[in-house]
């Protein structure tokens, strides 16, 4: 029933709103001309249909995609999401033109892209195995302590002066680590958290008016509260807003 539920949400993102009007702010007129918003996201956010090919949010992004239609609602258009197994080729899908916008962290080497504030918090942090004596980030960084970590993910980076090997704890952000535990029995994520993914919206440098546009958007939907009510219409663990900016 979930499932379904999930797949007719998703559905709902891809057909024009019959009652929204469509936005006359001059910032985002090249998308109400076309009538829709292309979004880019990667293969951790959705599932392909073998069959038909259609797309289906999966974890994170089903948080996203929601915040997307929101969006979508707003601006009195459509939203198609273009799925990409991998994060470079969602990052050419957005220099090239072909995505509009699309959901990621800010990196040093995504060259080309600017980015929103961030809409959610995923926390880098410890999963434990049964009757560990672990209970916080400072109890497992020392030297005896082997942390076993995901190859060249950005949770990694952060842990890179820790050396690997047979593990004693496993490093990850904080949905995937609990996804994890659920099938480890006495298993538990640390409460605390050494570091965070923070992901926002992303479009190709020298989109400046439509960067505004969509950092506008997100300061208001978290501080209404749009991006937590999206969170817990998902039902996924692990995920929060992003703090929301205080000048």
């Amino acid at each position: 029933m979930k499932n379904l539920l999930l797949s007719v949400m998703f559905a709902a993102t891809l057909v024009s709103p019959t009652e929204a009007q469509q936005s006359s702010d001059p910032r985002v007129a090249d998308l109400v001309r076309a009538g829709k918003i292309r979004v880019g996201v990667h293969s951790i956010m959705y599932t392909t249909d073998s069959r038909t090919g259609q797309l289906t949010p999966a974890s994170t992004g089903i948080i996203l995609l929601d915040i997307a239609r929101i969006l979508g609602a707003r601006i009195g258009v459509e939203v198609s999401p273009v799925g990409h197994p991998t994060i470079p080729e969602m990052l050419t899908c957005l220099t090239s033109g072909a995505c509009d916008m699309g959901f990621m962290g800010p990196d040093r080497s995504r060259a080309g892209l600017d980015f929103t504030p961030p809409i959610l918090q995923l926390d880098y942090t410890f999963l434990v195995p049964a009757g560990s004596s672990i209970q916080s980030i400072a109890d497992a960084d020392r030297p005896d302590v082997r942390i076993a970590v995901v190859r060249d993910h950005a949770s990694t980076l952060t842990l890179s002066r820790l050396r690997t090997g047979r593990a004693d704890v496993f490093a990850s952000v904080r949905p995937a680590l609990l996804a994890y535990s659920s099938k480890l029995p006495g298993s538990r994520v640390l409460e605390d958290h050494y570091g965070a993914n923070l992901i926002g919206m992303a479009v190709a440098k020298g989109q400046t008016a439509r960067l505004d546009y969509l950092s506008e958007f997100i300061e208001q939907a978290s501080a209404s509260g749009l991006v937590q009510q999206a969170i817990d219409r998902a039902g996924l663990p692990g995920h929060r807003a992003a703090p929301v900016k205080t000048n």
